[in-house]
């Protein structure tokens, strides 16, 4: 078996033309470039806000693509950023002023909120949260949870009223987040649904430029988002058994069992080569079950060269 690594980007370290600023995000690496940002989608994985010592093959161009596949079948809804994808571990587009807050939308009772559930609060971000819920049951309706967007460290949640209370985000302008939130998950929800999936939850990250608002970042990926398989999941409720999912959730649980929950004093396990090829496994299968199409792997004899090439095609043009 070769080595994971062989067949990753860990990060990237361009010098580009007409590059003005670089920021290494937990999983991007993103170039300013005049009025666009160009993006690299790392193999980096993250988890409890800690990046994972091993990178993943091929799970930078998962994301990527199912990205540019969502923001190409949401444009109708809202502008976002996107403009060119001249590689397959590569987005370009506008660059935006972020708002300092992340869209969290959440439709079933799992994850963070499960865990904040099962220690008997009923409340998640000002929300009052229903009695006799179990654990991967469905809200009445999707909940809104939004966070702070942290620099370093832990995002936190924050209530809507705190957001504008504090002027984080202006009142109209925290409206149309909302607004476009409750679409985007809709939309994403009905494609999830013909492919035999489940939206579980979500975030989007919203900016402006121009008074306009775009989405920026990715949208509906396995980093972002949660899937259950629609087929069994009543049987699989009733019984009492756990969902069979398609999401990064796996490597939390991993993780857990394994001793590590991000917190102070923890050391992150050591993943082996068998399990770092599962989970890039398990970003395929996502990859294919949600756009419906096969995954085409792309080269990786030298991942950076290839992508830098790519890049400097597209700029020449």
């Amino acid at each position: 078996m070769m080595l994971p690594e062989q067949h990753a980007i860990r990060e990237s370290n361009f010098q580009l033309p007409g590059q003005t600023a670089f920021y290494r995000g937990k999983v991007r690496d993103v170039y300013t470039l005049g009025e666009q940002l160009l993006m690299v989608a790392s193999d980096r994985i993250s988890a409890f806000d800690y990046v994972l010592p091993r990178p993943i093959p091929y799970k930078g161009q998962v994301l990527n693509q199912i990205a540019a596949h969502f923001l190409k079948a949401t444009a109708d809804i809202v502008p976002n950023w996107l403009q060119a994808t001249p590689d397959p571990n590569v987005a370009i587009g506008h660059a935006c002023e972020p708002f300092r807050v992340e869209m969290v939308i959440r439709a079933y009772l799992v994850g963070h909120s499960a865990r904040v559930y099962a220690i008997g609060e009923r409340s998640l971000c000002g929300i009052s949260l229903p009695e006799g819920l179990r654990e991967n049951d469905p809200f009445p309706t999707p909940i809104i949870t939004p966070a702070t967007k942290a620099e370093e460290g832990h995002d936190e949640g924050i209530s809507r009223e705190d957001i504008i209370a504090k002027g984080i985000v202006a009142e109209a302008d925290y409206i149309q987040l909302e607004t476009y939130t409750r679409a985007l998950f809709q939309r994403g929800t009905e494609m999830a649904a013909k492919q035999g999936l489940i939206l579980v939850d979500t975030k989007y990250e919203f900016g402006k430029k121009d008074g306009q608002i775009y989405v920026i970042d990715e949208i509906h990926t396995p980093d972002s988002s949660r899937y259950f398989y629609l087929e069994g999941y009543a049987e699989r409720q009733a019984k009492g058994e756990r969902q069979k999912q398609l999401s990064k959730e796996f490597v939390r649980e991993w993780l857990i069992e394994n001793g590590f929950q991000g917190k102070p004093g923890q050391t992150i396990p050591a993943m082996s080569d068998e399990f770092v090829w599962e989970i890039s496994n398990r970003y395929i299968e996502l990859y294919e079950r949600i756009t419906g199409t096969a995954f085409v792997k792309a080269d990786t004899a030298n991942i950076a060269e290839r992508i830098y090439q790519n890049v400097l095609a597209w700029m020449e043009k």
